[in-house]
């Protein structure tokens, strides 16, 4: 299995084998659902806290006496049937992760490079060593390689001029090679990678 790879004015300077260990890979839509839904699952603060009735403002008196009055029976102004009570069964701190291994988000990775590659959507090109930091200039030179809109852009992250370049743009992305994620292979249309960085990660991909 071959792809071009193409220098900054689109234009092919060789051909690259990858390997089918990583692009031939099958499309397993369940798998990268699991993992997917772990990586969102993983980013979530999970901090949400409401007070119950034992760390509200307020008074442990009882308001008025049992009997006699005519009144229902209370106990406390922190009930949570009063306002500015307690809440009852709210929300509090948890870990929202999920259990992936390893293995598992290897192999989603590979069957959604995979599926990119079968729909002509990776892109390589022979440097990423941009000229500029600026942000108006990596997108043309994205446009003119024929990726428009969402793009993932992987190179290393030591790449200075790139990594400002993309920071500013909500459309663009840019990402170490190591630090290649599911959710962002499927969220963005375009995936244009280096050549050396592409060489990393089919390096982790195909062990």
């Amino acid at each position: 299995m071959k792809i071009p790879v193409k220098n900054f004015e689109n234009k092919t300077v060789r051909e690259l084998d990858l390997p089918d260990e990583v692009f031939a890979y099958p499309y397993k839509e369940h798998l990268i659902h699991t993992v997917v839904q772990a990586y969102l699952a993983g980013n979530r603060a999970g901090t949400h806290k409401t007070k119950v009735r034992s760390e509200v403002a307020g008074s442990g008196k009882k308001l008025w006496k049992q009997k006699g009055t005519g009144r229902a029976r209370v106990g406390s102004v922190r009930s949570p049937i009063w306002r500015h009570g307690g809440t009852v069964h709210g929300p509090v701190p948890r870990d929202y992760g999920k259990d992936v291994s390893a293995r598992e988000k290897r192999n989603a990775l590979r069957s959604a490079l995979a599926r990119k590659l079968k729909d002509s959507q990776i892109i390589v090109l022979e440097s990423l060593d941009v000229p500029s930091h600026k942000t108006r200039d990596l997108v043309s030179l994205l446009s003119l390689v024929g990726a428009e809109g969402k793009v993932l852009v992987v190179d290393r992250i030591d790449n200075e001029n790139l990594v400002l370049a993309g920071r500013n743009n909500p459309t663009v992305k840019t990402v170490d090679a190591r630090g290649v994620q599911v959710y962002d292979v499927i969220d963005r249309p375009w995936l244009v990678f280096s050549e050396q960085a592409l060489g990393r990660l089919v390096e982790v991909l195909a062990r």
